[in-house]
């Protein structure tokens, strides 16, 4: 073994499973979870289901949490190389703590269980937004909050609509428990982005209220501030954390409207749509970001860097979503725009490279999140997306990789990706009106669970929520007949590992530190990762982990 430390692997076994490409069951098609029952806490205490065959998705109920699996180690010429790396903090420099890059999973090691299922307390079981980690609690007890502490999930629930009160809560990544309410400061359909934003070392929270005013909590869940500008288009939107300029401060994006970070509004851009998801990236290329919208981007200072008003005349209110990647030859970023007609490319500086691209000739309605992953290990990137009745992986030149069936009528879901195996290749994770469905390269069915949805913007989410060494899913359901979160595993925890953090919607890795700090100078994701909206493994220097075949 190498010198830098690593989380040990656990399991030998590998169980296989498969399916047609048309999304039909087969002998590795799971069956789902009932409705579990909360605990006097709010954790799940009762997360029981069928389990027939090998494969079938299954409840740990046994009460047994993992901790952090270290093995430190020499290196291979048997003497000391020097100390070991802190695994507890992100060394400076990187953006993700110690880890490994020489691990690959066991051959077919896709065996799903579910970790834990969580049911909010006092009828609040509808989750409509994507479920959030990183660390919020000393769970050591070693009086600090880092790496060596189990990770959170924060997530917002509620029982009434998407514009309607929710509550933040943050739960326990080992075991589903329900840890500490946030009031009811936050709307139900708006997913919140998790960062320090003040430079004491700890995450917030920032989320809206109803009403459109921004609020922060503490990493303990007290109030920060509320802001005194409105965010008027908070309908199912979600918050976006960044150094715009480079100064050391963090900027808070919501829809087309950039705060400061004690809430204090710096500009407010023309259009801001209803179901939004910014983001922020380096397009030209002068070492600070820009704010990016659907059909826009806009410098720090509120200056326009373009504006394309095409696409902003296809919606009258919902707006566009754009996704940042290198979707071509040169080395500049493109940015992917999901819009009403269909799906646009556009250059750096805004030109259109093409548009409304619909993939499966479905009308409308094509504004939804998007992912960004080489699915095919071809070491180009492909992207994700759904629409009403099909998910479907395609190439930058328009080319499907895989198109499946899925049944998303009512909303706009989106999908996430990893690479379980440490294969090279990404599985498909998408979760529809009412199935999680993870996807193999030919669009076979790897796992497929019921839960229950409206589809508003929200995907699944993909971490090592307990520090095991080992990434699980996290997806979220409206609680008619299904948890409102659940965690799902490989039964033998072999999956390779994942951060320990997914901070805000449109994550894309190098926006956040695995400690949840924002980086003065966000590395650009499409130099290494050139990934959007999934997750990765990364190796010292920030590079995705691509473990040695066989």
């Amino acid at each position: 073994m190498g010198d830098v430390s690593r989380w040990a692997m656990v399991g030998l076994l590998g169980l296989g499973c498969g399916s047609d490409a048309t999304g039909n069951d087969s002998a590795g098609d799971f069956t789902g979870p009932t409705t579990a029952e909360p605990t006097a806490s709010g954790g799940s205490s009762d997360a029981s289901v069928s389990s027939t065959a090998p494969g079938t998705l299954t409840a740990d109920d046994s009460g047994t949490t993992h901790g952090a699996l270290f093995d430190v180690g020499v290196g291979d010429s048997g003497t000391d190389s020097g100390p070991p790396p802190n695994l507890c903090k992100v060394d400076d420099g990187e953006i993700s703590g110690a880890g490994p890059c020489e691990e690959v999973a066991p051959p077919d090691s896709f065996a799903p269980e579910v970790q834990w299922a969580f049911t909010g307390p006092n009828g609040l079981v509808a989750c409509m937004t994507s479920p959030l980690v990183a660390n919020l609690t000393d769970d050591n007890g070693d009086g600090a909050i880092d790496l060596c502490d189990i990770p959170d999930v924060i997530t917002v629930i509620g029982n009434q609509g998407e514009s309607g009160p929710g509550t933040i809560v943050s739960i326990a990544g080992d075991t589903g428990m329900l840890q500490t309410m946030f009031g009811q400061g936050a709307q139900l359909g708006v997913t919140p982005a998790l960062g320090d934003i003040d430079g004491d070392g700890l995450v917030e929270i920032v989320t809206a209220q109803v009403g459109g005013q921004l609020v922060a909590y503490e990493h303990d869940g007290s109030p920060k501030w509320t802001s005194t500008g409105v965010w008027a288009s908070s309908q199912t939107g979600a918050i976006a954390l960044a150094d715009l300029d480079n100064d050391g401060d963090v900027e808070i994006i919501a829809g087309s409207n950039v705060f400061d970070h004690t809430g204090a509004t710096i500009f407010t851009a023309p259009f801001d749509g209803l179901y939004s998801a910014s983001t922020a990236a380096d397009l030209d290329g002068d070492g600070d970001l820009e704010a990016i919208f659907g059909h826009a981007a806009y410098h720090h200072d509120g200056t326009e860097y373009y504006v394309r008003g095409d696409l902003q005349a296809q919606v009258t209110a919902i707006t566009a979503y754009p996704q940042v990647a290198n979707l071509d030859a040169d080395p500049q970023p493109e940015v992917l725009v999901a819009s009403e007609l269909g799906i646009w490319i556009l250059e750096h500086d805004g030109a259109v490279k093409w548009s409304n691209f619909a993939p499966t000739g479905e009308s409308g309605d094509w504004n939804r999140p998007v992912n960004v992953h080489d699915f095919d290990g071809d070491d180009e990137p492909e992207f994700a997306i759904s629409s009403y009745q099909h998910y479907g992986v395609y190439d930058a030149d328009q080319a499907p990789v895989f198109v499946a069936n899925v049944v998303d009528f009512s909303g706009q879901a989106g999908g996430t990706a990893f690479d379980f195996l440490g294969s090279g290749i990404a599985q498909a994770i998408y979760a529809d009106e009412s199935t999680s469905w993870v996807f193999d390269i030919d669009g076979g069915v790897l796992m497929s669970t019921p839960r229950s949805s409206g589809t508003w913007t929200e995907y699944p989410t993909v971490a090592d929520i307990d520090n095991d060494g080992s990434a699980e899913i996290l997806v979220g359901s409206d609680g008619v007949g299904s948890p409102t979160l659940q965690a799902i595993r490989d039964a033998e925890d072999r999956w390779i590992p994942a951060r320990r953090i997914w901070n805000q919607h449109t994550y894309h890795v190098t926006n956040v530190r695995e400690d949840g700090t924002i980086p003065q100078f966000e590395p650009p994701n499409w130099e290494t990762l050139n990934t959007f909206r999934t997750q990765a493994q990364i190796a010292p220097g920030g590079g995705v982990c691509k473990p040695p075949a066989g």
